[in-house]
């Protein structure tokens, strides 16, 4: 199948991004341009998605420090915790809001490496479009990663922190790699790859969708 093509079953079309190196006369204004239309954009907006992210736990852990403390010393003014509902929600609500707070704080730890200037220009990182054949199945696949928050397998858009994203970054054309999966071992050739620069350098990228 052509590179440019209809993508084939469980992937996502090729975009129009060039799969050479990016760079000469211009490039560093390209790219700050792209920068600015990427933060507009979805698919792109890390910078949303982390206020986001800081607003949920900015009020879970005023919850956890403020409102839920006073709740507690309500419910035990009440006698006998033992039969005591108000102060048992109140716990189970209290070591959800920290379990959900420990995961948020992941997130943005994992956001914060989202960044433009780390990105590597010639292997898989976040942004890549990239083409792999799945070994045992003789098919291939087209994938492109982005964050947990803008995947959608059924589209090809996986998150690099998900098992197949986190086999396939750092990878280059022609390695192979073995991916352990809920649905089982694969082993997977990377093909063709377009990093986040080729797509900028032809003024498009993940937000802007298949071609």
């Amino acid at each position: 199948m052509d590179w440019r093509g209809a993508a084939p079953s469980g992937g996502v079309r090729r975009q129009k991004c060039g799969l050479r190196p990016c760079g000469g006369f211009g490039y560093n204004r390209r790219r700050a341009a792209v920068r600015s239309e990427r933060q507009a954009g979805p698919g792109w907006d890390t910078v949303k998605i982390s206020e986001k992210l800081e607003k949920e736990i900015e009020q879970l852990e005023h919850e956890l420090s403020v409102e839920l403390p006073a709740e507690l010393k309500r419910a035990v003014a009440l006698g006998d915790l033992s039969e005591n509902a108000e102060y048992h929600m109140a716990k189970q609500r209290q070591e959800f809001v920290r379990a959900r707070l420990g995961q948020l704080k992941k997130r943005r730890a994992d956001l914060s490496l989202v960044n433009l200037d780390n990105i590597p220009h010639d292997r898989i990182a976040y942004g890549s479009v990239v083409r792999v054949l799945d070994v045992d199945k003789e098919e291939e696949i087209e994938y492109r990663l982005v964050t947990s928050e803008e995947s959608d397998v059924a589209k090809g858009l996986i998150s690099t922190s998900s098992p197949i994203g986190r086999g396939l970054l750092g990878k280059q054309v022609g390695d192979s790699v073995k991916i352990q999966t809920p649905g089982g071992a694969k082993e997977l050739e990377i093909l063709k790859l377009a990093t986040i620069y080729d797509c900028e350098d032809n003024g498009t990228g993940p937000a802007n969708g298949p071609a």
